[in-house]
C-alpha cells in the first residue's frame, strides 16, 4: 500500500526544471512590480525628485575640482561655495548668451522662417500640389514660425506663468548642488555602509558609478563642442545668417540624446533655407549628416573613451527605455548607468570566489 502511494507522489510531483522556472517567473514579477512602484514614486515625487537628481550628476562630475581645490589648501565647504559660485556664473552666463543671441535676431528669425515658408509652398506646388492645398500648409507654417521663438524662450526661461516653479526647481537644485559638493564624501560613505556588502566592494561599485558619469558627461561635452564648431563654421562658409545661434542650439541640443541631434538640425536647414537658398539648405542637410554622422564617430571614440564600453545598440535601446519610463532623466542617465553597471557585474565576476 505505502509502495502505491509513493508511486503516485512521484507521478505528481513536479520536476525540478519546472519548479525552477515558477520560482524564477515570480522572481521577474517580484522585480516588474518594484519597478512600478519605483516609477509610480517617482513620478508622483518628481518636483523634488528632479532638482534632486540633476543636482546629483552635476556635483557627481565637478567633484574632482572640489578635491583640486582642497589639495590647493582649501577647507572642503570653502572649495565647493568657490566651485559653486563659479558654477553659478557660468549658467548664468550661457543663459544670458542664449538668450540674448535668440532675441537680437528675433525680427531676423522671424523673416527666414517667413521665407522658409514661401520657399516650401513654392515647392510643394512644383510638385503638383494643389494652389490651396499649399497655400493651406503655407499658412500652417506661419502660424508655427511666428511661434517658434516666442516658445523657444519660454522652454529656456520656463515662462513668467511658471516663474514660481522655475525659481523652485532652481533654489532646490541650488541647495542641493552645494551640500553634495561640500558633503559629498560622508553623503558617499554613508551610502556605501548601508549597501549590505563590504566596504571595499561599495566603494568600487560607487566608484565606477561616478567614472561612468564623469567619462560619458566629459565625452558629450566634448562632441557638442566639436559639432557646434563644425555646424557653426559650415554656416558661416554657406552664407547661412544668425550661424552663431544655430551653434548654439547645436552645443546645447547634443546634450539631450538623438532628439537633440535632429531638433537643431532641422532649425539649422530651416534657418539655411529661408535666408541662404535652396543650395545654402542642402549644403546645411549634408553638413549636419557629416557633423552627426561620419565626423562623430571618428570624434565620439576618442571623447568617450573607455566611458562606456557598451555596443551602440544597447546604447540606444536604453536610451529609448530610460526615456519612456523616467522622462527627461533616464533619457540623459540611462546609457553611464547602464555602463556602470556592466563594469560592476565584469567586476564582480573576476573577484575570486568566497572560500566556503
Amino acid at each position: 500500500m505505502n509502495r502505491r502511494v509513493e508511486d503516485f507522489s512521484d507521478l505528481f510531483t513536479a520536476p525540478r526544471w519546472l519548479r525552477d522556472l515558477g520560482a524564477t517567473a515570480w522572481l521577474l514579477v517580484g522585480v516588474t512590480l518594484f519597478v512600478v512602484a519605483v516609477v509610480w514614486f517617482l513620478a508622483l515625487t518628481q518636483t523634488i525628485v528632479m532638482p534632486v537628481v540633476a543636482a546629483g550628476v552635476v556635483a557627481a562630475v565637478a567633484a574632482p575640482v572640489v578635491a583640486w581645490l582642497q589639495r590647493r589648501g582649501l577647507p572642503r565647504a570653502i572649495a565647493a561655495l568657490v566651485l559653486f559660485l563659479g558654477l553659478v556664473l557660468v549658467g548664468a552666463g550661457v543663459v544670458y548668451i542664449v538668450v540674448a543671441g535668440v532675441t537680437g535676431e528675433f525680427d531676423e528669425l522671424r523673416h527666414q522662417l517667413a521665407s522658409a515658408k514661401d520657399t516650401l509652398a513654392g515647392w510643394l506646388t512644383d510638385l503638383g500640389v494643389d494652389q490651396s492645398t499649399a497655400d493651406s500648409a503655407k499658412d500652417d507654417a506661419s502660424s508655427s514660425a511666428s511661434s517658434i521663438v516666442p516658445a523657444l524662450l519660454q522652454g529656456l526661461l520656463g515662462g513668467l506663468k511658471e516663474l514660481s516653479g522655475l525659481v523652485f526647481f532652481l533654489a532646490l537644485t541650488a541647495l542641493s548642488l552645494f551640500f553634495l559638493l561640500s558633503d559629498g564624501p560622508r553623503i558617499r560613505a554613508w551610502a556605501e555602509g548601508h549597501m549590505r556588502v563590504s566596504r571595499d566592494m561599495a566603494h568600487a561599485m560607487t566608484g565606477r558609478v561616478l567614472e561612468s558619469l564623469r567619462g560619458y558627461f566629459l565625452g558629450v561635452t566634448i562632441v557638442a563642442a566639436f559639432n557646434a564648431l563644425v555646424v557653426g563654421g559650415g554656416a558661416l562658409l554657406l552664407g547661412v545668417p544668425v550661424a552663431g545661434t544655430i551653434a548654439i542650439v547645436t552645443f546645447l541640443g547634443a546634450y539631450i540624446p538623438y532628439l537633440g541631434a535632429w531638433t537643431a538640425g532641422a532649425f539649422s536647414v530651416l534657418i539655411a533655407l529661408g535666408g541662404a537658398g535652396t543650395d545654402a539648405a542642402l549644403g546645411m542637410i549634408v553638413l549636419q549628416l557629416l557633423a552627426n554622422g561620419i565626423l562623430q564617430q571618428m570624434v565620439q571614440p576618442f571623447a568617450m573613451g573607455a566611458a562606456l564600453g557598451i555596443h551602440p545598440l544597447a546604447v540606444l535601446v536604453v536610451t529609448i527605455a530610460g526615456g519612456a519610463l523616467f522622462g527627461a532623466a533616464g533619457l540623459i542617465l540611462a546609457a553611464p548607468l547602464t555602463s556602470a553597471a556592466t563594469r560592476i557585474a565584469a567586476d564582480l565576476s573576476a573577484r575570486p570566489a568566497a572560500p566556503t
